[in-house]
């Protein structure tokens, strides 16, 4: 069941929003060679609990950090470690959620460590593009399958592998909430886009294949050819008009200020 919005519950999730975008943005800013994925995820807490919210992820399913910290072929899920080092090259993705006053704000973005390869750029770029690209249609009329489309499209035309394995997905009082929101082309149309429905999307594109493994620590999620992959999320707002960006992380604008009437 879709849980459409209040008022009320948008401006929760507003504020929650704001904090998750907040500490990633803090820890995007610390990404730097010789740093451990473990300090990020300590500044992630940080900033998260200085608000007086929680961090989402902690606990959750088992996690047992506040932030998902994947490098290089790692596509999500990636537990942060004392002995994970960044390296000069390397790319990062950090995954964010907070909660505040029952709601979530769930958001994620890939930095690049130093000096990165034109390749690393170029993939990071088309996997930021493809959010951007499916907020053309987040608006009513349009529905879930547009979104999927649009991403799959961009990220196909510039050479990448559309991750099928994991997905998008609402977003609100739970982490994950109906419905879910693939990056890629599905059978059915999928739900239509309704003013009210806040929706984590997601791309998240590899440089190689789509296909994907999960190590033996149950978490990590990596490439199954070892190649490079890119991950950018925000949680967004279905409003009456253009999409309101509720975790804006810094990296882009916030789309339209224009909430439900």
């Amino acid at each position: 069941m879709i849980a459409i919005k209040s008022l009320h519950e948008i401006e929760k999730m507003k504020v929650a929003g704001r904090i998750a975008g907040a500490a990633l943005r803090e820890a995007g800013r610390a990404v730097r060679p010789g740093i451990t994925t473990a300090e990020l995820d300590a500044i992630v807490r940080s900033c998260i609990e200085a608000q007086g919210a929680t961090p989402t992820f902690l606990g959750y399913g088992g996690f047992p950090a506040s932030a998902c910290v994947s490098v290089n072929e790692q596509v999500i899920h990636g537990i942060p470690s004392r002995k994970t080092v960044l390296c000069e090259g390397d790319l990062v993705k950090i995954d964010v959620g907070a909660c505040k006053d029952g709601y979530n704000g769930d958001c994620a973005a890939t930095f690049g460590v130093g000096k990165i390869s034109d390749e690393a750029r170029r993939l990071i770029r088309v996997t930021r593009e493809c959010f951007f690209e499916a907020m053309k249609v987040a608006r009513p009329g349009y529905r879930i399958s547009d979104m999927s489309s649009a991403i799959q499209t961009y990220a196909e035309a510039a050479g990448y592998g559309v991750v099928r394995k994991y997905v998008g997905h609402g977003v609100g009082a739970k982490l994950h909430e109906d419905p879910e929101v693939p990056n890629y082309r599905t059978a059915g149309k999928g739900p239509r886009l309704t003013p009210g429905m806040t929706l984590a999307v997601e791309p998240m594109i590899n440089a190689g294949t789509p296909e994907v493994l999960t190590l033996k620590d149950g978490w990590c999620v990596v490439t199954a050819d070892g190649k490079l992959s890119a991950h950018y999320e925000n949680s967004i707002l279905i409003t009456n008009g253009d999409p309101f960006i509720l975790t804006d992380n810094g990296e882009g604008t916030i789309i339209a200020e224009e909430m439900c009437e």
